[in-house]
């Protein structure tokens, strides 16, 4: 049973993102507060929750949610900056947009930078752990699956609103025979190691 939150005194935000290890497209970042009562079982890990689940507690979280934020870093950004400072530059941008500042950050995984010097958690493995996470997950996972959805018009060879710009064999064989988009990672490894069809 994942636990509502770790801060109890006052206001705490989950923070979360989703795209991290993509070939092309944004990392995506949701940063979430819920009511201290607010449980609900299908919640969980947005690796782990199904499609159609995904998308039911997509609109629950905006319905009952105290305030959220939902935050895009595009494939340029993550190739000046690296992907692990535009992962944490997304969750600052979720919580920029916050209606309520939050007094604790509860973040998932294991790096983050001081936003504000608002005190934060960063908890491995946190969006199995903690509801207010979960919740960032939902609509990181979300917002980024639409984003992706609606760029793979643009470029449909490489069928990005079903593998989401991971490196799917489908996708590097896409790559292989297009070569890259204005979407794509340029900072990331895409030939020819990554490329290899036989991993």
């Amino acid at each position: 049973m994942l636990l509502n939150s770790y801060y109890k005194k006052g206001i705490e935000c989950g923070t979360d993102e989703a795209g991290r290890g993509c070939l092309a497209g944004p990392v995506t970042a949701a940063a979430v507060v819920l009511p201290k009562r607010f449980k609900n079982p299908k919640l969980n890990d947005s690796k782990i929750v199904s499609l159609s689940n995904r998308t039911y507690l997509k609109e629950i979280i905006e319905n009952e949610a105290l305030c959220f934020g939902i935050a895009h870093i595009d494939n340029i950004k993550i190739d000046e900056i690296n992907i692990l400072n535009a992962s944490i530059l997304a969750m600052h941008d979720s919580i920029e947009q916050l209606v309520s500042i939050p007094d604790h950050i509860l973040v998932d995984g294991n790096r983050f930078k001081t936003y504000k010097e608002i005190p934060h958690l960063c908890v491995i493995k946190g969006d199995g752990k903690y509801l207010n996470i979960a919740a960032a997950s939902i609509l990181a996972k979300t917002y980024r699956d639409a984003y992706m959805t609606k760029i793979h018009e643009e470029y449909p060879m490489y069928n990005w609103k079903q593998n989401k710009g991971y490196p799917t064999k489908e996708h590097r064989a896409a790559i292989v025979e297009f070569g890259i988009t204005k979407y794509h990672r340029r900072s990331f490894r895409l030939l020819p190691e990554q490329l290899k069809l036989d991993i």
